[in-house]
Protein backbone atom coordinates (compact mmCIF):
# COMPACT_ATOMS: atom_id res chain seq x y z
CA UNK A 1 0.00 0.00 0.00
CA UNK A 2 0.98 3.50 -0.49
CA UNK A 3 0.07 6.62 2.08
CA UNK A 4 0.16 9.64 -0.24
CA UNK A 5 -0.12 13.70 0.16
CA UNK A 6 0.51 15.98 -2.06
CA UNK A 7 2.85 14.03 -4.19
CA UNK A 8 1.43 14.50 -7.69
CA UNK A 9 5.26 14.72 -8.91
CA UNK A 10 6.19 11.43 -7.80
CA UNK A 11 3.22 9.49 -7.15
CA UNK A 12 2.43 8.35 -10.58
CA UNK A 13 6.51 6.86 -10.49
CA UNK A 14 5.53 5.12 -7.35
CA UNK A 15 2.25 3.83 -8.80
CA UNK A 16 3.88 2.04 -12.17
CA UNK A 17 6.63 0.62 -10.41
CA UNK A 18 4.62 -1.12 -8.48
CA UNK A 19 1.95 -2.06 -10.72
CA UNK A 20 4.61 -3.16 -13.60
CA UNK A 21 5.70 -5.72 -11.10
CA UNK A 22 5.17 -9.81 -12.65
CA UNK A 23 5.99 -13.17 -10.78
CA UNK A 24 3.74 -15.97 -9.53
CA UNK A 25 1.58 -13.88 -7.18
CA UNK A 26 -1.51 -11.89 -6.91
CA UNK A 27 -1.56 -8.08 -6.36
CA UNK A 28 -3.35 -6.09 -4.09
CA UNK A 29 -2.63 -2.32 -4.48
CA UNK A 30 -4.27 0.57 -2.01
CA UNK A 31 -3.52 3.53 -2.24
CA UNK A 32 -4.48 6.03 1.03
CA UNK A 33 -4.28 9.74 0.25
CA UNK A 34 -4.83 12.58 2.64
CA UNK A 35 -6.98 14.46 0.68
CA UNK A 36 -3.91 15.83 -1.93
CA UNK A 37 -5.08 19.35 -3.17
CA UNK A 38 -2.55 18.93 -6.03
CA UNK A 39 -3.36 17.38 -8.90
CA UNK A 40 -3.04 13.57 -7.15
CA UNK A 41 -6.83 12.35 -7.76
CA UNK A 42 -6.09 13.20 -11.28
CA UNK A 43 -3.18 10.69 -11.23
CA UNK A 44 -5.17 8.70 -9.37
CA UNK A 45 -7.99 8.47 -11.78
CA UNK A 46 -5.98 8.23 -14.45
CA UNK A 47 -5.00 4.24 -13.39
CA UNK A 48 -8.55 3.30 -13.60
CA UNK A 49 -9.33 0.29 -11.89
CA UNK A 50 -5.63 -1.04 -11.74
CA UNK A 51 -5.62 0.02 -8.00
CA UNK A 52 -7.90 0.47 -4.72
CA UNK A 53 -7.66 4.28 -3.72
CA UNK A 54 -9.73 6.65 -1.13
CA UNK A 55 -8.47 10.01 -1.06
CA UNK A 56 -9.98 12.14 2.54
CA UNK A 57 -8.78 14.20 5.51
CA UNK A 58 -6.87 11.83 7.64
CA UNK A 59 -4.01 12.47 11.08
CA UNK A 60 -0.96 12.08 8.44
CA UNK A 61 1.35 9.40 7.05
CA UNK A 62 1.34 7.37 9.64
CA UNK A 63 -2.68 7.30 10.20
CA UNK A 64 -2.68 6.37 6.59
CA UNK A 65 -0.43 3.41 6.28
CA UNK A 66 -2.48 2.32 9.50
CA UNK A 67 -5.72 2.38 7.63
CA UNK A 68 -4.21 0.70 4.61
CA UNK A 69 -2.53 -2.44 7.07
CA UNK A 70 -6.05 -2.81 8.26
CA UNK A 71 -7.47 -2.95 4.88
CA UNK A 72 -5.34 -5.10 3.40
CA UNK A 73 -6.09 -8.37 3.17
CA UNK A 74 -3.40 -10.42 1.81
CA UNK A 75 -0.86 -12.87 3.12
CA UNK A 76 2.28 -10.79 2.64
CA UNK A 77 2.19 -6.89 3.52
CA UNK A 78 4.22 -3.64 3.02
CA UNK A 79 4.06 -0.27 2.09
CA UNK A 80 5.82 2.48 0.19
CA UNK A 81 5.73 5.87 0.08
CA UNK A 82 4.54 8.11 -2.77
CA UNK A 83 7.83 9.26 -4.07
CA UNK A 84 10.09 5.95 -3.28
CA UNK A 85 10.30 3.36 -6.30
CA UNK A 86 10.00 -0.49 -6.15
CA UNK A 87 12.62 -1.90 -8.60
CA UNK A 88 12.05 -4.23 -11.34
CA UNK A 89 11.37 -7.94 -10.15
CA UNK A 90 11.38 -7.15 -6.30
CA UNK A 91 7.89 -8.64 -5.55
CA UNK A 92 9.18 -11.77 -7.47
CA UNK A 93 11.73 -11.75 -5.04
CA UNK A 94 9.88 -11.56 -2.21
CA UNK A 95 6.68 -13.86 -3.43
CA UNK A 96 9.70 -16.74 -4.02
CA UNK A 97 11.81 -16.21 -0.83
CA UNK A 98 8.25 -16.51 1.26
CA UNK A 99 7.71 -20.09 -0.68
CA UNK A 100 11.03 -21.37 -0.04
CA UNK A 101 11.17 -20.35 3.25
CA UNK A 102 7.94 -20.93 4.67
CA UNK A 103 9.40 -20.45 8.13
CA UNK A 104 10.41 -16.87 7.25
CA UNK A 105 7.97 -14.30 9.48
CA UNK A 106 9.60 -10.93 7.41
CA UNK A 107 12.09 -9.86 5.10
CA UNK A 108 14.41 -7.22 3.69
CA UNK A 109 16.63 -6.43 1.13
CA UNK A 110 18.53 -3.81 -0.57
CA UNK A 111 17.64 -0.38 -1.21
CA UNK A 112 19.27 2.10 -3.83
CA UNK A 113 19.15 5.90 -2.94
CA UNK A 114 17.66 8.42 -5.60
CA UNK A 115 17.38 12.08 -6.36
CA UNK A 116 13.91 14.08 -7.94
CA UNK A 117 15.25 12.45 -11.04
CA UNK A 118 15.33 9.00 -10.38
CA UNK A 119 19.30 9.05 -10.61
CA UNK A 120 21.19 7.05 -7.91
CA UNK A 121 23.37 8.75 -5.69
CA UNK A 122 24.91 7.90 -2.17
CA UNK A 123 25.73 4.92 -3.59
CA UNK A 124 28.55 4.38 -0.43
CA UNK A 125 25.63 4.79 1.72
CA UNK A 126 22.99 2.07 0.16
CA UNK A 127 26.81 -0.14 -0.09
CA UNK A 128 27.41 0.08 3.76
CA UNK A 129 23.97 -0.63 4.85
CA UNK A 130 24.17 -4.17 2.63
CA UNK A 131 27.64 -4.56 4.32
CA UNK A 132 25.78 -4.03 7.77
CA UNK A 133 22.23 -6.38 6.53
CA UNK A 134 24.71 -9.43 5.90
CA UNK A 135 26.02 -9.82 8.92
CA UNK A 136 22.41 -9.26 10.65
CA UNK A 137 22.02 -9.77 14.92
CA UNK A 138 19.09 -7.75 16.96
CA UNK A 139 22.05 -6.28 18.59
CA UNK A 140 23.15 -4.30 16.21
CA UNK A 141 19.70 -3.37 14.89
CA UNK A 142 19.73 -1.37 18.00
CA UNK A 143 23.22 -0.03 17.65
CA UNK A 144 22.71 0.86 13.59
CA UNK A 145 19.09 1.32 11.96
CA UNK A 146 20.44 -0.53 8.55
CA UNK A 147 17.08 -1.53 7.39
CA UNK A 148 15.57 -0.03 4.51
CA UNK A 149 11.55 0.43 4.92
CA UNK A 150 10.99 -0.18 1.64
CA UNK A 151 12.07 -3.07 1.10
CA UNK A 152 10.42 -4.48 4.03
CA UNK A 153 7.70 -7.24 3.63
CA UNK A 154 6.35 -9.26 6.35
CA UNK A 155 3.36 -12.03 7.33
CA UNK A 156 -0.52 -10.80 8.45
CA UNK A 157 -0.08 -12.88 11.33
CA UNK A 158 2.60 -10.85 12.30
CA UNK A 159 0.15 -7.35 12.74
CA UNK A 160 -1.62 -9.72 15.29
CA UNK A 161 1.57 -10.26 17.68
CA UNK A 162 3.09 -6.41 17.56
CA UNK A 163 0.19 -4.38 16.22
CA UNK A 164 0.04 -1.33 14.09
CA UNK A 165 2.75 1.49 13.32
CA UNK A 166 2.72 4.02 16.83
CA UNK A 167 1.54 7.38 15.89
CA UNK A 168 3.80 8.84 18.94
CA UNK A 169 6.70 8.41 16.81
CA UNK A 170 6.38 10.56 13.92
CA UNK A 171 9.69 9.97 12.56
CA UNK A 172 11.65 6.77 13.16
CA UNK A 173 8.13 4.94 13.47
CA UNK A 174 10.03 2.77 10.87
CA UNK A 175 12.50 1.36 13.19
CA UNK A 176 10.25 0.86 16.12
CA UNK A 177 8.58 -1.52 13.87
CA UNK A 178 11.28 -3.32 12.65
CA UNK A 179 11.97 -3.63 16.67
CA UNK A 180 9.26 -4.81 17.69
CA UNK A 181 9.57 -7.33 14.27
CA UNK A 182 12.77 -8.64 15.64
CA UNK A 183 11.81 -8.72 19.13
CA UNK A 184 9.40 -11.96 17.51
CA UNK A 185 12.19 -13.35 15.33
CA UNK A 186 14.98 -12.09 13.06
CA UNK A 187 14.19 -11.11 9.26
CA UNK A 188 15.27 -13.02 6.33
CA UNK A 189 17.84 -10.79 4.17
CA UNK A 190 17.10 -10.44 0.28
CA UNK A 191 20.77 -9.55 -0.83
CA UNK A 192 19.05 -7.86 -4.07
CA UNK A 193 18.11 -4.27 -5.00
CA UNK A 194 14.33 -4.02 -4.21
CA UNK A 195 13.41 -0.59 -4.10
CA UNK A 196 15.10 2.88 -4.38
CA UNK A 197 14.53 5.66 -1.62
CA UNK A 198 14.00 9.17 -3.15
CA UNK A 199 16.45 11.54 -1.32
CA UNK A 200 16.13 15.25 -1.90
CA UNK A 201 15.68 18.23 0.61
CA UNK A 202 11.90 18.78 1.12
CA UNK A 203 11.51 15.24 2.08
CA UNK A 204 10.26 13.98 5.27
CA UNK A 205 13.30 12.14 5.62
CA UNK A 206 15.86 14.86 3.96
CA UNK A 207 13.93 17.68 6.49
CA UNK A 208 14.20 16.09 9.55
CA UNK A 209 16.83 13.57 9.71
CA UNK A 210 18.40 15.21 12.76
CA UNK A 211 15.46 14.80 14.81
CA UNK A 212 14.72 10.97 13.40
CA UNK A 213 18.13 10.05 14.37
CA UNK A 214 17.35 11.32 17.80
CA UNK A 215 13.88 9.36 17.90
CA UNK A 216 16.08 6.43 16.99
CA UNK A 217 18.74 6.81 19.73
CA UNK A 218 15.23 7.21 22.40
CA UNK A 219 13.84 3.76 20.71
CA UNK A 220 16.84 1.61 21.18
CA UNK A 221 16.62 2.53 25.09
CA UNK A 222 13.04 1.80 25.03
CA UNK A 223 13.74 -1.34 23.61
CA UNK A 224 16.48 -2.65 25.56
CA UNK A 225 19.93 -1.42 24.44
CA UNK A 226 22.40 -1.27 27.22
CA UNK A 227 24.38 1.42 28.02
CA UNK A 228 27.35 -0.18 25.19
CA UNK A 229 24.91 -0.37 22.95
CA UNK A 230 23.16 3.07 23.12
CA UNK A 231 27.19 4.49 23.25
CA UNK A 232 27.16 3.06 19.75
CA UNK A 233 24.04 4.00 18.67
CA UNK A 234 25.11 7.66 19.47
CA UNK A 235 27.68 7.55 18.00
CA UNK A 236 26.63 5.79 14.66
CA UNK A 237 23.86 8.48 14.62
CA UNK A 238 26.87 11.41 14.60
CA UNK A 239 28.28 10.20 12.52
CA UNK A 240 25.64 9.82 9.83
CA UNK A 241 24.60 13.33 10.80
CA UNK A 242 27.97 14.43 9.48
CA UNK A 243 27.94 12.26 5.97
CA UNK A 244 24.37 13.66 6.09
CA UNK A 245 25.70 17.57 6.54
CA UNK A 246 28.23 16.91 4.25
CA UNK A 247 26.73 15.81 1.33
CA UNK A 248 23.99 18.80 1.87
CA UNK A 249 26.98 20.95 1.28
CA UNK A 250 28.54 19.59 -1.46
CA UNK A 251 24.79 19.30 -3.28
CA UNK A 252 24.44 22.84 -3.05
CA UNK A 253 27.35 23.84 -4.58
CA UNK A 254 27.19 25.33 -7.80
CA UNK A 255 28.38 24.00 -11.19
CA UNK A 256 31.62 25.44 -12.66
CA UNK A 257 32.09 25.03 -15.95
Amino acid sequence: MTPSYNQAEFIGRTIESVLSQRGEFELEYLVFDGGSTDETREILTGFGDRLQWNSERDHGQIDAINRGLKAATGDIIGWINSDDLLLPDALRHVSQTFQTNPNCLWLHGNCAIIDRNDREIRKGISAYKRFIAKRYSRSRLLSTNFISQMTVFWRRELIDKVGLLDPSVPLAFDYDYWLRLSSICPPIYVDEKLAAFRWYATSKSGANYRTQIQEENALAKKHGANRHKLTRKWLSGQLRMIVYRSLDRLSTVPHQG
